[in-house]
C-alpha cells in the first residue's frame, strides 16, 4: 500500500489536461468529448491492484447513481503492461466485461496522461466540474475492504456538492492504493 497527497498532481481549479485514449470497445475517446457531458470523474485504475478491486463495485454504483445527473466516469489504466500483463488492453477488455463496468475504461499506453495529471496511485480520482476545472482530487472513501464500513464517502460528498453548484467541503483527500507501475 502507498499513501500520497500527490504533491505533483494538478491542483483544484486547473483545467482538465487534454487526452485522447482508446476505450475497451476500441473507440478513441477525448477529454473534450467527455467534458461536454457535464461532470467528469477521471479515476486512474488497473486490473491487478487489490485496492482497485475493492472499490470497483462502488465505482459501478456511483456511475449508476450519478450518471443520470450528468456524471461520466472514465477510468484510465496507465500501468506498464510488460511487467504487469494482467493490465494489458486485452486484460482490460476482459475485466470490463466480467465485472459489468458501466463506465469507460481507457488505456494510457504512453503514460502521458497519467503524467499530465500527476497521478501516482490506483485508484486516484480527479473530478472536473461543469466548467472543466478540477474540483476534487483523492479517494473514493476510506475503506476499500468493506463498503458498509466506509464512514467518509469522499467522492460522493464531492459529487453532491459539485452537482449542487458548490465547491466540495473537502476538495482533496489522501489517495490510498497501489502505485502506478511506470515503464
Amino acid at each position: 500500500m502507498s499513501v500520497s497527497t500527490n504533491e505533483k498532481s494538478i491542483r483544484t481549479g486547473t483545467p482538465c489536461p487534454p487526452f485522447t485514449l482508446k476505450n475497451v470497445d476500441g473507440r478513441m475517446v477525448s477529454s473534450v468529448e467527455l467534458l461536454k457531458d457535464g461532470i467528469l470523474a477521471v479515476i486512474f485504475s488497473c486490473n491487478h491492484c487489490p485496492y482497485v478491486q475493492g472499490w470497483e463495485g462502488r465505482m459501478v454504483q456511483i456511475q449508476k447513481d450519478y450518471g443520470p445527473r450528468g456524471l461520466r466516469i472514465a477510468c484510465i489504466n496507465a500501468n506498464d503492461d510488460l511487467n504487469y500483463p494482467e493490465d494489458s488492453f486485452a486484460g482490460m477488455v476482459k475485466r470490463h466485461r466480467e465485472k459489468g463496468f458501466n463506465f469507460l475504461y481507457l488505456r494510457d499506453d504512453t503514460q502521458g496522461t497519467a503524467k499530465a495529471f500527476g497521478a501516482t496511485h490506483t485508484p486516484e480520482c480527479f473530478v472536473f466540474g461543469r466548467d472543466g476545472r478540477l474540483a476534487y482530487h483523492g479517494r473514493i472513501d476510506e475503506n476499500y475492504k468493506d463498503p458498509a464500513g466506509a464512514k467518509s464517502h469522499d467522492l460522493r460528498n464531492a459529487l453532491d456538492a459539485i452537482m449542487a453548484g458548490k465547491a466540495p467541503a473537502v476538495p482533496e483527500t489522501y489517495s490510498i492504493g497501489c502505485t502506478i507501475k511506470w515503464k
